[in-house]
């Protein structure tokens, strides 16, 4: 298991099945919104849920965890249930899966990136691999949907994630075990996720070429 330095993983365990849980609440969400069948609300949530550590492990040419382990499928599969039965709760309290939604973000992010330097990968790739760990499956789902990745065009999603990601392999690499420091990582890639739905922050975007200044 990807377990950060000083943590047991019991508990990493449960933060990583709880964080699969709220992701695939959000892909359940998006499902519920489209208009798909139960199949489908199920499909997206799971998606959400386990897609961006598959793809990390597929990366990393480890096989995925989520195969191992059916507790990743019963709570992805638990979160599609739970959206397609109660779905108008759920957007009544969006902002509280808003919050848990970062709070995966963070842990994945986190998690993703030790295990990618448990398999001898360098800095860059870990932060990378850290970062697609918590976005992977969102971008998935948007694909999915027929839209422009929300990660791509509003919002900030990625960049918490490399944030969160970069202060745990720095920290590593330097020699530090201490579990202050993925606990730093996973706090400050939540705290800029949050801030930046609060205030609606979005990354720097080129400016329109239709909109060009009037005569004069």
């Amino acid at each position: 298991m990807d377990v950060p330095e000083g943590f047991s993983p019991t508990f990493i365990l449960v933060l990583n099945l709880l964080g699969t849980f709220v992701f695939g609440l959000s892909g359940g969400l998006a499902a519920v919104r489209a208009r798909l069948d139960l199949v489908g609300v199920v499909v997206l949530a799971a998606v959400v849920g386990l897609a961006g550590g598959i793809a990390r492990d597929v990366l990393i040419g480890a096989p995925p965890a989520t195969f191992r382990d059916w507790r990743y499928l019963a709570a992805a599969a638990a979160a599609g249930a739970v959206c397609f039965f109660a779905g108008r709760v759920l957007e009544r309290v969006e902002r509280s899966v808003m919050f848990f939604d970062a709070l995966g973000l963070g842990l994945f992010a986190v998690t993703g990136a030790t295990k990618a330097l448990r398999f001898g990968l360098g800095p860059v790739q870990a932060i990378l691999l850290g970062a697609i760990t918590g976005v992977g499956g969102g971008v998935l789902r948007d694909v999915m949907l027929r839209e422009v990745p929300t990660v791509l065009r509003e919002g900030l999603y990625a960049v918490p994630a490399l944030i969160g990601a970069t202060v745990l392999v720095v920290t590593q690499r330097a020699g530090g075990t201490s579990p202050v420091f993925p606990v730093l990582g996973a706090l400050l890639c939540i705290a800029v996720r949050l801030v930046g739905v609060k205030y609606r922050i979005n990354a720097p975007r080129p400016r329109d070429p239709t909109d060009r200044p009037g005569p004069g």
